[in-house]
């Protein structure tokens, strides 16, 4: 692998094929589609009274054809808007400092009240019609499309019971764009558009965050002690107003919980993970069961670096071969080699990928940090954000959002209302995708140092999933406990921060030097839909491996099973999917058979 060029073309994402401009005729008619199609649903519902308080249909048929009514309807309107809404994302995502895109984005938020305000007012219906315990059975067997989306019915039925009155909910849709949305969007702001001074080669310049934080992966110890430095001093400039955002967030979630008829904020994600607490008290013990593992692993790359303790800004320091970087386009051949070893159907998905322009790859600023993957329904294509710094973390990176794409593409054939995943299974072909280059990286390593860099990648981002992924979440835990009552200033978030990554990291970590402001730029944290997702990552992390494992044992239908698999995360629990595979995940032991794949990964990593 060899140094790439300094000044590198890294690819932006191509979009002229979604619309031809952010003010294009195309554009603009797209959204007053939506305006339209809302006004013939609206209609609809106010006709036939599809509320908890309306008529009831005079026989199966009748409520089947209503029922057929609405989601064809609403699947025509979800496909457009979030092309829409995409499209506009991808923009502010890349260019926080995009008016034009913003202001566009912040216009179609009532078209969103509209939607939410429907699907509330269908749920409350079929909650109502399924409390006839002998017709509700008979009506998802009608067939047509009542049948194919009989999961997403019953689904909505069992969540009718967490509604609010009609109205209240509708007040809620509409609070929402000016609170937790605008709570949400202020935080993505402050975070892209936030710089700092960094100092090399005798020269300092004002850079992004976003760009210093790469710079924890750096080669050069000297270079992530100053990254580390400038970024927490950087986040001590906005911490009140990040604070305020994270306050007005949770404040909201755990308002409507408790409304709802919630017991806690966690019950909704649970919910909306289509898992159960006897599930994920499973995985976190099978995760604080590895701590020890980890703290190991940590303690023997401190001796690597000449270093009693590691310190946070060593953490994601590279060894052996892993100091060098990548070009983009190595990258992408490294990743496509890879995939092929698993699946010409993957490997030819991803080129694709490359090749259409669908990854926007260069940090700059105004730009979104971390990494995602979006659908854009009406061109039944992905959009993969990334910063790419020529790191192997980064390699993976672009490997796993490639999973969400392939994930998206087994999916394509499904309407929007049968699309929906849970968080949990939503990271299986992401972190599958690591795997796949893991295992196959290992395995063509030719000499130890190449051994013990893509160890040390796995390790790095394998202890970011479960040990500091646990520091969140007993972060938000608290949190959520205490917002019920007041307010956290920002001393509370940072001392409750650094007490959680204490007890996780315990004496793997020099305890003197760990991240108070994880809480501030972590955009997980500030999406009002979104409360705890931090857990999932973990769950798609050790289900990949023991999905994985399936995978070598042999079995010859395992990639049409997987595939099949992919498609059908939006019609089933999590454990009905799994059950698949013949896997419990009630039982401790599944989750600690991938818990083992890491710590044998550990113990070489130590040998070498």
């Amino acid at each position: 692998m060899k140094q790439p060029q300094d000044r590198e073309a890294l690819p932006h994402w191509e979009l002229s094929n979604v619309f031809p401009g952010l003010e294009s005729d195309e554009f603009f008619q797209a959204i007053a589609a939506v305006s339209r199609y809302l006004d013939d649903l609206e209609h609809y519902v106010a006709e036939g009274e599809i509320d908890n308080r309306g008529r009831r249909p005079a026989d199966l048929d009748e409520t089947g054809e209503m029922a057929t009514g609405f989601l064809e309807r609403m699947n025509a309107i979800l496909g457009l808007y979030a092309t829409i809404r995409n499209y506009l994302y991808s923009y502010v995502s890349t260019d926080s400092y995009n008016v034009t895109a913003k202001r566009l984005l912040s216009e179609t938020d009532p078209q969103g009240v509209r939607i939410r305000n429907l699907e509330v007012l269908f749920r409350g219906w079929l909650g109502a019609i399924a409390q006839d315990p002998e017709s509700w059975p008979a009506i998802l067997d009608t067939g047509g499309s009542v049948g194919e989306h009989g999961f997403f019915l019953k689904e909505s039925v069992e969540q009718s019971r967490y509604l609010m009155s009609a109205a209240e909910e509708s007040l809620a849709a509409e609070l929402n764009v000016s609170g937790a949305n605008a709570w949400s969007k202020l935080q993505n702001i402050i975070c892209s558009q936030l710089k700092a001074p960094f100092t090399e080669n005798g020269k300092t310049d004002e850079l992004p965050v976003n760009i210093i934080r790469t710079f924890l992966s750096d080669p050069d110890g000297d270079k992530r002690r100053q990254a580390y430095q400038r970024e927490l001093a950087a986040w001590e400039t906005v911490r009140e107003p990040l604070a305020a955002c994270l306050n007005g967030i949770k404040g909201t979630v755990s308002t409507l919980d408790r409304r709802r008829g919630r017991s806690d904020s966690l019950h909704h994600t649970l919910d909306l993970a289509r898992i159960d607490r006897e599930i994920l008290e499973a995985m976190l013990s099978a995760m604080r069961g590895s701590f020890p593992a980890f703290r190991r692993y940590w303690q023997a790359k401190a001796c690597r670096l000449g270093r009693e303790q590691l310190p946070w800004w060593d953490i994601f320091a590279p060894s052996g071969l892993s100091e060098r970087r990548l070009s983009f386009q190595e990258a992408q051949s490294f990743i496509l080699e890879q995939f092929a070893t698993f699946s010409d159907k993957l490997a030819d998905f991803s080129q694709r990928a490359f090749e259409s322009h669908w990854i926007d790859a260069e940090p700059r600023a105004g730009k979104t940090g971390g990494g995602f993957c979006m659908y854009i329904p009406g061109v039944a294509e992905s959009r993969i954000l990334v910063n790419y710094d020529g790191s192997m973390d980064q390699v993976m990176t672009v490997a796993h959002e490639l999973g969400h794409a392939y994930h998206n593409e087994c999916l394509k054939d499904k309407s929007q209302l049968q699309r929906r995943t849970p968080m949990t299974l939503a990271e299986t072909a992401s972190i599958f995708n690591q795997t796949i280059i893991t295992d196959a990286a290992l395995k063509q390593a030719s000499e130890p140092d190449e051994e013990l860099a893509i160890l040390e990648t796995f390790l790095i981002d394998s202890a970011q999933v479960v040990v500091d992924i646990y520091s969140r979440y007993l972060f938000e835990s608290e949190l959520f406990e205490r917002r019920k009552t007041a307010e956290l200033s920002a001393d509370d978030l940072c001392d409750l921060m650094v007490r959680c990554q204490k007890e996780t990291y315990a004496d793997g970590l020099d305890q003197e030097y760990l991240n108070p402001y994880m809480w501030t730029w972590k955009p997980h944290y500030y999406n009002a839909d979104r409360s705890y997702y931090n857990f999932p990552y973990t769950f798609g992390l050790l289900f990949g491996l023991g999905l994985y494992k399936i995978y070598q044992e042999g079995n010859g239908d395992f990639l049409d099973r997987y595939d099949d698999l992919l498609a059908s995360t939006g019609n089933g629990t999590t454990a009905e999917l799994a059950a698949r595979f013949d896997i419990d995940l009630r039982q401790p032991e599944f989750w600690r058979a991938g818990i083992m794949v890491i710590e044998e990964r550990i113990d070489r990593y130590i040998a070498l």
